[in-house]
């Protein structure tokens, strides 16, 4: 019972490609050249047209758009979309002058061996590749004649989940530029009525959405248009930029004068189930919150807020506990405990005081808030007639005690033993997700990943108010024995309020004239039981509405929920059982033409021969996970920031020298490329130079075999090409590219590539400008270690190689924030302490906090050699 997005999506971006060339001739230095200004004039966007038909919640969406290349000479188009992350792709054309080049769904590994030699022969390109927190992105370009016209158009479908009393869906309106003809028609017809309908977008004024949008609905019909005229879409009234950029939101509900509804049509039925006006059954609620030192600063903060709010929504008839955990345990209290006003006051108390400390110890948290509950019914200490709920936060990696993911799921599966659900929640990225999944998915709950943004506490208290009211426990839904085939899930722990049941499946007799199903479960006064008849006969005469839905909606339902299931069964099963699952997972998807994590689209593109191919794949959410290749940063005080190859930990150091000093970075003799970084210290007038603040204030990057000189400080960007010099500020937006290499600047970061595509990215800290003390100063970023020799050394550069260690004697010292160990290291025994650093990659505002073991002095035993022996006179 997941909540979902919309499914309805849409266009992201169309336009010519914009990169900006510098050619390698004596022409250099051009002018700069700001992408932002840079209009795509010779490809005009005509037409952009969304189509969504929902029939009883399952959605089928179409998205054409369609543009002309008025250019006289052939120019890239793409084509983009963000798509809902719950929906499958099930078609992709694209039409090029009245030819039409379709996708065709085929097994995933077919389709990679096919596309594997596509690259061996020629140019290639990916489709599906980026997601977001709600979104995925579908992308695909194209060549285009001149004077030549290009058709794109994406099919996608979904089963919209209830949640919180409403189908929401989310379109993401982005199209970049003007288009004559933009278009979002929404059909949606229920069987059950229409019970609300609403539309709003974030993007365009009340008076505004007033004149373009239309709604309505009536009995079983609702519909939705959104048609701007181009003065509508323009940013201003003279403007040729667009104000279409934001989220445009459609909510409804059906109504529920039964609680349940069952739909039959050529043989497949669907059962929705949502009871109205049922008492909550009190609940007995552990939150077992992750308060290591990677929680530090903002998550620890937002986590508190959540769980204040939290605590304002607690009934009085619940019981509750917090457990902490971090390398050790710590309770509020020894056992459940009412949320009582007094108890709920000292809850709070409790919740303001939470800090972040040490490492990160999940299965002892789990197993004492699991044992808590369990101690709790035993013991008859809460309602009889009461159900249990695991909550657990977490943003990394189990690390101490038991740390084996797969023994930690054998742990809490055999310590629940089935009798209440537990759902996890993955605060940012740098964390096992599909771990999570899997503890969450095999004891009847689910993950949800928290996204290190603004309204992370939003986000958690979202989460808290979808579980916040059970109205049923143990809920059983029965169909008269032998009547059916295919069932979908048909028992869940909990219902909650403003959520819904979906069952599907096939009859055995399509001929039969009456059906009959039984909802049973635990109230929070009594067992009930909801039955539901239906005259197949009448339902028939009732769904003669074939020209307004699409047509075997029911058995693309039932496919879509099947696969659904089957691949999150599928995620905690081994050997042959998992084999099953997964043929019958991927017999459907390709049957029904699903792109789903057994399948891809493949595409061939027209332009150069037949092997011009893309892949269109389901990302999944272990696309959100940092990358694979170790990581090598400094940034800060300077904080030098390793993961060695190999290793899932980090090691971190300090150098500590005098203003003005340059240090060697990197240098590799194989690549030709060097890289240098000059401190700088704060505007302080310590006398003890140990107090002083140093960063990075200048980074020098060489490529000798190319004769490119890069000179980045905190005010400007110098390319020094030759004799040929370039220069830009951190106000410019600029992409500079030749054959060779390429630079992107913006107003935060600068991001260099070479050749095969060994990137470094130069990150701008800005401090108030009026700050006494503080200076603006720079962050070091290797991209692509993996494309570094391993003959390369330098203070990052050396860590290329493989480098063992081992941490041992973990022990909290005088202050048990920060953990205190032995590393054995090229055979030295170094006393370390567990720190936490900020990696600013992704987040360039905020940073991700990555967790390492700080060496002391100046890294000595770490490195090779001493740290002076990296210090060189000067940036190049």
């Amino acid at each position: 019972m997941a909540s979902a997005w919309w499914p309805c999506l849409i266009v992201a971006l169309l336009s010519s490609s914009m990169a900006f060339g510098f050619p390698r001739s004596p022409s250099w230095p051009l002018e700069k050249r700001n992408v932002l200004d840079e209009k795509a004039d010779d490809i005009e966007v005509y037409s952009t047209k969304v189509s969504c038909k929902v029939t009883s919640r399952f959605a089928h969406n179409v998205v054409t758009t369609r543009a002309v290349n008025r250019a006289d000479a052939a120019k890239e188009v793409s084509f983009d979309v963000e798509l809902p992350k719950t929906a499958f792709i099930t078609n992709f054309t694209l039409t090029i002058d009245g030819v039409t080049y379709p996708g065709n769904v085929k097994e995933k590994e077919v389709a990679k061996k096919q596309y594997e030699k596509a690259v061996s022969q020629g140019k290639t390109a990916g489709l599906v590749k980026a997601s977001g927190r709600k979104l995925e992105k579908f992308t695909v370009s194209v060549n285009v004649a001149a004077g030549s016209k290009v058709t794109f158009e994406l099919t996608y479908e979904e089963l919209l989940k209830r949640n919180k009393g409403k189908y929401e869906m989310y379109l993401k309106v982005q199209p970049k530029q003007l288009v004559k003809d933009f278009e979002i028609e929404v059909d949606i017809f229920e069987p059950q009525g229409i019970s609300m309908l609403d539309a709003q977008a974030s993007f365009i004024t009340n008076d505004l959405l007033g004149s373009a949008l239309s709604k309505s609905f009536s009995g079983k019909k609702g519909h939705v248009s959104f048609k701007p005229s181009l003065d509508q879409q323009r940013s201003c009234p003279t403007c040729g930029d667009t104000l279409l950029n934001g989220d445009f939101i459609i909510t409804y509900d059906v109504n529920r004068e039964s609680p349940a509804n069952v739909q039959i049509v050529n043989g497949y039925f669907v059962h929705f189930f949502a009871p109205q006006g049922l008492p909550v059954v009190p609940k007995n609620v552990v939150f077992v919150i992750d308060i290591s030192g990677s929680m530090y600063g903002r998550k620890i903060e937002q986590t508190r807020d959540a769980l204040l709010k939290i605590l304002e929504d607690i009934k009085e008839e619940d019981y509750l506990n917090f457990i902490l955990f971090d390398s050790d345990v710590t309770t509020w209290k020894d056992t459940l405990v009412q949320a009582t006003p007094e108890n709920i006051q000292e809850a709070r108390e409790f919740v303001k005081n939470i800090r972040d400390r040490g490492m990160t110890n999940i299965n002892d948290g789990l197993l004492t808030g699991i044992s808590m509950l369990n101690k709790a019914r035993e013991e008859h200490t809460v309602p009889e007639r009461s159900t249990s709920i695991v909550i657990m936060l977490t943003d990394g990696d189990a690390n101490v005690g038991e740390s084996r993911p797969a023994k930690i799921q054998e742990n809490v599966l055999s310590a629940i033993g089935g009798r209440f659900p537990l759902y996890n929640l993955g605060f940012g990225n740098n964390l096992n997700y599909n771990f999570l999944e899997s503890l969450a998915l095999e004891n009847d709950g689910f993950a949800r990943r928290i996204y290190e943004d603004s309204d992370a506490n939003l986000q958690l208290q979202g989460f808290y108010e979808e579980v916040a009211n059970p109205l049923l426990t143990s809920v059983e839904v029965e169909y008269p024995e032998n009547a059916i085939l295919d069932l979908t899930r048909n028992t869940y722990q909990h219902f909650y309020d403003g959520s819904e049941i979906v069952v599907a499946g096939r009859l055995v007799d399509e001929d039969m004239n009456n059906f009959k199903a039984d909802v049973k479960g635990h109230g929070a006064l009594t067992d009930l039981t909801f039955t539901e008849e239906v005259d197949l006969k009448e339902m028939e005469k009732a769904l003669q509405e074939q020209d307004y839905i699409f047509g075997s909606y029911i058995e693309r339902l039932w496919a879509y929920l099947t696969i659904e299931q089957l691949l999150d069964k599928r995620k905690n099963a081994h050997g042959s059982e998992k084999e099953n699952l997964t043929a019958q997972a991927l017999d459907l998807s390709l049957k029904y033409h699903f792109v789903t994590p057994l399948t891809s689209m493949v595409v061939t593109k027209p332009e150069d021969s037949d092997n011009q191919m893309a892949i269109a794949d389901k990302p999944g959410e272990a696309s959100y996970q940092p990358p694979s290749s170790p990581y090598y940063y400094v940034d800060g005080d300077p904080h030098f920031i390793i993961q060695v190859r190999g290793k899932k930990d980090a090691i971190c150091f300090n150098i500590d020298e005098e203003p003005g000093t340059v240090l060697r970075l990197i240098q590799d003799p194989i690549t030709g490329l060097t890289v240098n970084g000059q401190i700088i210290g704060d505007q302080g007038n310590s006398s003890n130079s140990k107090n002083r603040k140093t960063y990075l204030g200048k980074v020098g990057i060489v490529n000798s075999p190319m004769d490119l000189r890069i000179e980045v400080t905190t005010e400007k960007i110098t390319l020094h090409n030759g004799a040929a010099q370039s220069t830009f500020s951190w106000l410019d937006t600029v992409t500079v590219t030749s054959e060779r290499f390429s630079v992107k600047i913006n107003r935060e970061a600068m991001v260099v590539s070479f050749g095969k595509g060994i990137t470094f990215k130069v990150i701008l800290h800005q401090v108030w400008k009026k700050h006494h003390i503080h200076l603006h100063f720079l962050g070091f970023y290797v991209l692509d270690s993996d494309k570094m020799s391993t003959k390369s050394h330098g203070l990052l550069g050396q860590f290329f190689r493989p480098l063992a260690f081992q941490v041992s004697d973990l022990n909290p010292g005088n202050d048990p924030s920060k953990i205190h160990a032995t590393m054995l290291v090229k055979k030295y025994r170094l006393a370390v302490t567990r720190g936490y650093q900020k990696d600013y990659r992704k987040d360039v505002h905020n940073g991700t906090q990555v967790g390492c073991w700080f060496v002391h002095n100046n890294g000595q035993g770490v490195i090779d050699g001493v740290h002076s022996d990296y210090i060189v006179s000067d940036l190049f």
